[in-house]
């Protein structure tokens, strides 16, 4: 039965329906691992037993009718807690709604039940969503699988080394700096960070109340999987116009644009002295990428269409831009302040509280951004780049609202944290799907993952590239101990 932990969501869902195994026994099963293991990584922090149960009973019940089944049909599955779920408590990692209990699914949790999944508990992010390590207050720590002394990332933290550790069918999180795709990396699993607007995003609580209806710039939710197939079923789940555009909007995403490596057009760029790459990630990845030539794909090496000081240039005043909403009437009044002394060299207080009129003149930057990646293209189908400078480092709590007091080791010297953000830049900001990929493992034995950018709206060819480079290089390992 260990086994069957990590197995795919897809896989599980054939056994559900082939008689193999029932959904209660399955439930039961992610239920007891959850009770042994889960305390090493404290990932799952809330749980539904009574509601999954019953879900559980019913999915079994429809096995046994011959009734048609979903995609996830009896799948146990996890959601970060900035998603609401019916019945439970959506904290966002937030004391300041700490007690707030969802009345109502998540559009995105409503697609994943509609499929046959059973939620059955919530995972772990940092406070409002807004850090790459994931603790807060009410849950305390999620540590990392493959070394509890490290980070699982963040927001999306929880997501990943619930996944990782096998305690969970498939997870549902969130991206807007590298949420789900930094937790993928360091917990050596697959994220995908799909176009933006393609999955609705009501119901999500990063950083601002429940019950909001605004979205948020450069947001995205989407799936953490042990297995690459399970993007692609995700997106199949997931996407499509939410429920007020519904009665007249459809989507069709376009097919991947090839079917096995040789066939695909690779850009790679693992490296740039604006972020420097901790040098063994990048022979790491160099090796993922010698595969994929050795497959027989066209690869070309270099930068991006725009480079990463232009796209920070960008990205870092939007972010923040929104970043700034979810400051109380108080602090938002002391910004201004800070903002106004700052003088017009701008900085942290100036982003936070940037004019409308500047966050259009930036908008439209960014337009003409979108546009030279579009053409770049036209003649390379994915961009293969780093996650992040670093893997997986070692908890560090101290308050940094400004990202100016924590550090990354990148080869024996520190760096500044908020690099955590550069590579993360260039999907977020041009709205570009991302997917991330394990593709190996450093000397102390951590996590490392590929960074894989696709064409807007072309999700499924940043998926289908994953799944080649999973069959040749192989993909998921489990962590010791799990």
């Amino acid at each position: 039965m260990t086994d069957l932990a990590f197995r795919s969501a897809g896989r599980l869902a054939a056994a559900v329906a082939a008689k193999e195994v029932s959904s209660v026994e399955l439930l039961d099963h992610y239920l007891a691992r959850l009770e042994r293991l889960g305390p090493k990584v404290n990932a799952i922090v809330a749980r539904d037993e009574e509601g999954a149960r019953t879900a559980a009973r019913a999915a079994d019940l429809a096995v046994s009718r011959g009734e048609p089944l979903g995609r996830l049909h009896g799948v146990p599955v996890t959601i970060k807690d900035s998603l609401e779920v019916a019945g439970m408590r959506t904290t966002g990692g937030s004391t300041r709604w700490g007690h707030h209990v969802s009345t109502r699914d998540a559009e995105s949790v409503a697609r994943l039940r509609n499929a046959g999944a059973i939620v059955f508990g919530k995972s772990n992010l940092p406070a409002d969503a807004r850090d790459w390590q994931t603790h807060n207050e009410i849950y305390g720590t999620t540590n990392n699988p493959w070394d509890p002394t490290r980070g699982a990332g963040g927001s999306s933290g929880g997501s990943a080394a619930a996944v990782a550790a096998g305690l969970t069918g498939l997870e549902l999180g969130g991206d807007t700096a590298g949420s789900i795709r930094v937790p993928a990396h360091f917990c050596g699993v697959y994220g995908l960070r799909p176009s933006y607007g393609i999955v609705p995003r009501y119901g999500s609580v990063s950083g601002h109340a429940p019950g909001t209806l605004a979205d948020f710039d450069m947001a995205v939710l989407g799936p953490l999987a042990r297995h690459a197939d399970d993007l692609d079923l995700g997106l199949d789940v997931l996407a499509g116009a939410d429920h007020e555009r519904a009665p007249a909007w459809r989507l069709e995403l376009p097919a991947a644009r090839a079917g096995t490596l040789r066939e695909f057009r690779v850009a790679a760029w693992l490296d740039d002295p604006f972020c420097p790459v901790d040098r063994e990630l990048v022979a790491i990845m160099r090796a993922a990428v010698d595969a994929v030539r050795a497959e027989g794909a066209a690869v070309v090496e270099g930068a991006g269409p725009v480079g990463l000081d232009e796209t920070m240039a960008l990205y870092q005043p939007l972010l923040m831009a929104q970043s700034g909403l979810v400051e109380s009437d108080e602090s938002y009044a002391g910004l201004v302040e800070l903002a106004a002394a700052e003088g017009p060299a701008g900085g942290f207080a100036s982003d936070l509280t940037l004019r409308f009129r500047d966050w259009h003149a930036l908008d439209e930057r960014r337009q003409h951004s979108r546009r030279r990646w579009a053409e770049f293209f036209r003649d390379v189908d994915v961009l293969l780049c780093p996650v992040s400078p670093t893997a997986a480092f070692p908890h560090d709590h101290r308050p940094d609202p400004a990202w100016s007091v924590r550090t990354l080791r990148v080869d024996g010297a520190d760096r500044p944290y908020r690099e955590m953000l550069t590579w993360m830049a260039p999907s977020a900001v041009n709205h570009l799907p991302a997917a991330v990929a394990p593709v190996g493992a450093t000397r102390d034995g951590l996590p490392v993952g590929i960074q894989v950018i696709a064409p807007y709206l072309h999700d499924r060819t940043a998926v289908r590239f994953v799944q080649c480079l999973a069959e040749a290089i192989g993909g998921f390992r489990r962590p010791p101990g799990f």
